[in-house]
């Protein structure tokens, strides 16, 4: 479990939760401070995915960034007000 002192200065929301974030917090890092695991489901079989690496290698992270899709929350700073929603399944392709 991710412990975090001292105050947050931010909030982002996601899936119209608020999450409370601090600033250089990746979004990652404020979900899983905020006991979110899963960003996304699968496209297959809707199994939930969420942050693995951490290093924007692997891809689990992917969720919809303020109606963009496919965003690694693990490579995005947090900015106040960003909506973050679960991902479901494929992207559309644009």
């Amino acid at each position: 479990m991710l412990v975090r002192t001292g105050p947050a200065t931010l909030t982002i929301w996601f899936d119209d939760l608020p999450i409370p974030a601090r600033e250089g917090d990746s979004i990652a890092v404020a979900l899983l401070a905020a006991g979110i695991t899963s960003t996304r489901r699968t496209a297959i079989s809707g199994t939930a995915r969420g942050p693995y690496c951490m290093m924007g290698a692997c891809f689990d992270c992917l969720a919809t960034v303020d109606g963009r899709q496919n965003v690694q929350t693990c490579m995005t700073p947090v900015r106040d007000g960003m909506r973050v929603e679960t991902q479901q399944g494929a992207a559309a392709v644009l």
